[in-house]
């Protein structure tokens, strides 16, 4: 049974390839979850992906990677980086780690964007790769695991 990999992300992310593709690229939600699987393979970890625009689904979704005991959390919490105490909370009873993705270069962008309440959390950050931020956070995460071994 391979090891189990939740990739979660947040609101407006389903937009992808349409909303503003000059900042997040024409990259579509079904691309990037493609290319995780693909990742994960490699590595042999499986991998539930899912999206959400609603914060307490993203939290019963953090509850459910801690009670199923996956061996890492990547995230992409989008508008909620900067706003969600509760998903951090949600975060921090996770004793596998979390890999925090951003498809834009957050600290070059707005202000307001630069702080991120996941960070607090998270092992490793990784933003403005775009979708490969994916991969490399997923083959982060698998090297980190296997270090753990």
């Amino acid at each position: 049974m391979p090891k189990t990999v939740y990739v979660l992300n947040g609101p407006n992310l389903n937009l992808l390839g349409t909303r503003e593709p000059e900042i997040y690229g024409r990259a579509t939600l079904v691309d990037i979850e493609k290319l995780c699987r693909t990742t994960a393979e490699r590595h042999r970890l499986a991998v539930e992906f899912r999206q959400s625009n609603h914060e307490g689904q993203i939290i019963d979704w953090i509850q459910e990677a801690r009670k199923e005991t996956a061996v890492g959390l990547v995230i992409n919490p989008a508008g909620y980086s900067h706003t969600s105490i509760a998903i951090l909370d949600a975060l921090a009873t996770l004793e596998a780690p979390i890999i925090e993705v951003h498809l834009s270069n957050i600290h070059a962008r707005e202000q307001f964007r630069r702080r991120s309440y996941v960070s607090q959390v998270a092992r490793a950050v990784l933003c403005g790769f775009g979708a490969e931020g994916y991969a490399l956070a997923i083959s982060g995460l698998a090297a980190m695991i296997d270090a753990k071994d």
